[in-house]
């Protein structure tokens, strides 16, 4: 859907900050642009959030699954779509492709059951541009200790991490156009030239 970016990788890529240097970037050449999580980015979404990233909920994958389903259905209408017709660009922190990684490719729930989900609750509402902040599952587990953030995903054992970048670069190899991989190993200001200088091109 034009005007709706996503940005995507594991734990500790950066995406939060690239968020805002985008959105800072594309207010300052004055367009509207609103920066937006999954899950979360409705109070009903951030009640969600909570209950999925308290590493104290011990939880089923199918649980879990339904539980960002719900989030994103929120954010979808009370949000995102809203926001699009009124022709703001909407910049986000995560959406449908980290489902399909973290609970396809590392949770195992089946992708087809992911995909009739995302027929049901987000039809038509897939990014036009998606960026994936690539970087070493080790190095990413690394910058979040550093940081000191520990929510249930976090402390997931290395291989789930591995998992889920195998997810996210699978994805970007079916789908090259709209899905950009970004070395997140680099800089945040390296990384966000190359985020900004991507979006140029594509827009004009």
């Amino acid at each position: 859907m034009k005007g709706f970016i996503s940005l995507e990788g594991i734990e500790g890529s950066g995406k939060s900050t690239q968020v805002k240097l985008l959105a800072g970037h594309l207010r300052a050449k004055g367009h509207n642009a609103i920066e937006t999580v999954e899950p979360g980015g409705t109070n009903i979404g951030l009640k969600i959030r909570a209950l999925l990233l308290d590493p104290r909920n011990h939880m089923d994958p199918l649980t879990e699954l339904l539980l960002y389903y719900a989030s994103r259905a929120q954010h979808v209408r009370e949000v995102i779509y809203p926001a699009i017709l009124k022709k703001t660009i909407v910049i986000t922190d995560r959406f449908t492709d980290s489902t399909v990684a973290y609970q396809g490719y590392a949770r195992g729930v089946d992708l087809s059951l992911i995909r009739a989900l995302d027929e049901i609750v987000v039809p038509d509402m897939k990014p036009s541009l998606t960026f994936l902040l690539d970087l070493d599952a080790e190095e990413g587990l690394r910058r979040n200790r550093q940081a000191r953030k520990e929510d249930r995903f976090e402390l997931e054992a290395l291989e789930f991490h591995k998992r889920v970048r195998t997810g996210f670069l699978q994805i970007a190899k079916e789908e090259p156009e709209r899905v950009r991989v970004v070395d997140a190993s680099r800089s945040a200001e390296e990384v966000s030239a190359e985020i900004i200088k991507i979006v140029e091109e594509v827009w004009h």
